[in-house]
């Protein structure tokens, strides 16, 4: 009778472990999806700016028709990527050609001076700076997830259930050269 109870109580403490460790690993994951649709709100604001921008500029830069195509194009790409991790990479190769763009604009005072431009331009670094910090969010709760389900004990739960507790890749920057932020003046002086 007493052995019993004693097999009943560590069967009760291990199916409660086990549910506490796979609970916690749902609300990580479910925090991780959350962080991401952060990510996209801000990618889909961004997205809504570059046809505006690429628009507003189009009739002075004649001569950069090839770099708003690109922009243009790497948008689509990045509109059109499924699944995180090809979302990244399309939103990292949009970023460079949005920072090219953004360097060329520097070289056409009268753009500097066309308040549509300059609003346009105050929104999208708005939104760069929201994308920005949504991101490190998403890599922090990311790097928590991943470690999580790699050590002991809550590994034993993740690998059973593989399928549903796999890793997540980060959002990180990965040319040096975008990791420096163009710098836009708008200044009008000087």
């Amino acid at each position: 009778m007493i052995i019993g109870a004693v097999i009943l109580v560590v069967i009760l403490i291990l199916a409660f472990w086990f549910i506490g460790i796979y609970n916690g690993l749902i609300r990580l994951k479910k925090r991780v999806q959350n962080a991401w649709a952060q990510i996209d709100v801000q990618l889909k604001r961004r997205h809504d700016l570059i046809p505006n921008l690429v628009n507003a500029v189009k009739g002075y830069m004649k001569f950069e028709r090839e770099t708003l195509e690109k922009v243009m194009e790497a948008r689509a790409r990045a509109i059109s990527a499924q699944g995180v991790g090809d979302k990244i990479k399309a939103e990292r190769e949009l970023g460079g050609f949005l920072g090219r763009l953004l360097a060329i604009v520097e070289n056409y005072p009268e753009l500097k001076a066309n308040e549509n431009v300059k609003q346009l331009m105050e929104e999208l670094t708005t939104t760069e700076n929201k994308i920005s910090y949504a991101r490190q969010f998403y890599n922090d709760t990311v790097t928590r997830f991943n470690t999580k389900i790699e050590i002991f004990p809550d590994n034993i739960v993740a690998n059973m259930y593989s399928s549903k507790f796999q890793s997540f890749p980060l959002f990180e920057i990965e040319d040096k050269a975008e990791r420096e932020v163009p710098k836009v003046d708008l200044n009008l002086e000087g």
